[in-house]
C-alpha cells in the first residue's frame, strides 16, 4: 500500500500510539461506574478517542490522493526546545512564583518559538489566560494552586 500523504501518515500514527498509551496507562487505575466514574474513566475514554482519530487520519493518508505526496519538512529544533523549555520552566516555577508569574513566563517563552507574535499580543494573552486560569482552576474548581510568589504571601 502506498502512502499518499506522509504528514497525515506520521501524525495519524503518532495519535494512535499516544491514544493507546493513555488508554493502557489508565487501566492501572480504578474505572468506577458510569454513575461514579473513577480516575481511569476520563483518560481511558480520551485515549480511545485519540486512537480512533489517529486511525481516521491514517486511513486518509493511505486512501486519499494528495498532489506531490505532501512531504514532511525539516525538524525545527529551536521552536521545539523553546516550547518544551517553557513548559518545564512553568512546572519548576509554579510552586514558588505562583500562577500570576509562572503562567505569563510560560506564555512569553513559548511565544519566542514563533516570530508571528508581537509584544502587545503576548501581553494581552498573558493577562487573558492568567485571569481565565484563575477563574477556572482557583474559583471554579476550587484547586489550591499557588497564585502569588511565596515572598508576597505571608
Amino acid at each position: 500500500m502506498k502512502i499518499k500523504s506522509r504528514k497525515d501518515f506520521w501524525s495519524g500514527l503518532m495519535f494512535i500510539i499516544t491514544g493507546i498509551g493513555f488508554a493502557w496507562g489508565a487501566t492501572s487505575y480504578s474505572f468506577g461506574s458510569s454513575a461514579r466514574p473513577g480516575p481511569a474513566y476520563f483518560p481511558f475514554g480520551l485515549g480511545i478517542l485519540l486512537a480512533l482519530l489517529g486511525g481516521i487520519v491514517l486511513f486518509k493518508a493511505l486512501v486519499l490522493e494528495v498532489e506531490g505526496g505532501d512531504p514532511i519538512g525539516g525538524w525545527s529544533l529551536k521552536p521545539a526546545l523553546l516550547v518544551i523549555g517553557a513548559v518545564a520552566l512553568f512546572g519548576a516555577t509554579l510552586p514558588t512564583l505562583g500562577m500570576t508569574t509562572a503562567l505569563p513566563l510560560l506564555i512569553f517563552v513559548g511565544s519566542l518559538a514563533s516570530g508571528e507574535f508581537s509584544l502587545k499580543e503576548v501581553l494581552i494573552n498573558c493577562v487573558v489566560l492568567t485571569v481565565f486560569s484563575w477563574l477556572v482552576f482557583a474559583k471554579g474548581l476550587g484547586l489550591t494552586i499557588p497564585m502569588w510568589p511565596t515572598v508576597l504571601v505571608a
